[in-house]
């Protein structure tokens, strides 16, 4: 098992964007603002693959300040809005390989009334979506380029559940990208209804192996 924590803090391990957008299934997301700490359990991911990937933001070397962040190190927060949006990465790479992985759900853990509030919305809308997750935890375009390590947004070191199954997809949205749109670079916990999207059988268990949070 990847442990990300001792990756970000540079234990020099190598690992695919594949595996470590994989490796987040069951990570618990962390926030903590002025009007009070919000958690998740990330059920979902996309990996963005940089120089050779046409979906990905740093495709074929482009490199903008608004994309700088994607060529810092790993850990690197890489925050971006789109369609009015807040949609937040990790940067999977070393620094100058411009790859990282897309949050694209979470199941609430903490701080579901404060969710509730920012979202109003309930149930599977609070977080179930890359911009819903960042609508509910208060992420903002302030916290591009921090790192994970030292920003207000983290992963908690001592929680994590563990998938019973991880499924694969091409990536939402991605059109006219050549063999890129149908690349199974989409990773979600089975069973999971916070996945976006869901379509299926609910699991009891909500798709988790060990004891729930």
């Amino acid at each position: 098992m990847i442990n990300l924590l001792e990756y970000y803090q540079g234990s020099g391990e190598n690992y695919t964007s594949e595996e470590i957008a994989q490796a987040l299934l069951g990570s618990v997301l962390v926030n903590e603002t002025p009007e009070g700490l919000t958690s998740g359990i990330i059920v979902e991911t996309e990996a963005y693959l940089g120089l050779e990937d046409e979906a990905a933001h740093s495709y074929n070397g482009r490199n903008t300040p608004r994309i700088q962040a994607m060529f810092g190190k790993p850990g690197t927060l890489y925050v971006h809005q789109m369609h009015r949006h807040i949609l937040v990465n990790i940067v999977t790479q070393p620094k100058g390989v411009p790859q990282g992985v897309l949050i694209r759900a979470l199941e609430p853990l903490e701080g579901l009334e404060l969710m509730t509030e920012r979202r109003k919305k309930t149930g599977h809308e609070l977080s179930n979506g890359p911009g819903k997750l960042s609508q509910a935890m208060g992420i903002s375009m302030d916290y591009n380029l921090e790192h994970i390590l030292d920003s207000r947004l983290s992963i908690e070191p001592n929680k994590r559940v563990i998938p019973i199954k991880i499924q694969s997809s091409p990536r939402i949205g991605i059109k006219n990208k050549g063999k890129w749109t149908d690349a199974a670079l989409r990773f979600y916990v089975k069973g999971n209804p916070f996945v976006s999207r869901f379509k299926g059988e609910i699991s009891e268990t909500f798709g988790w192996k060990s004891c729930r949070l």
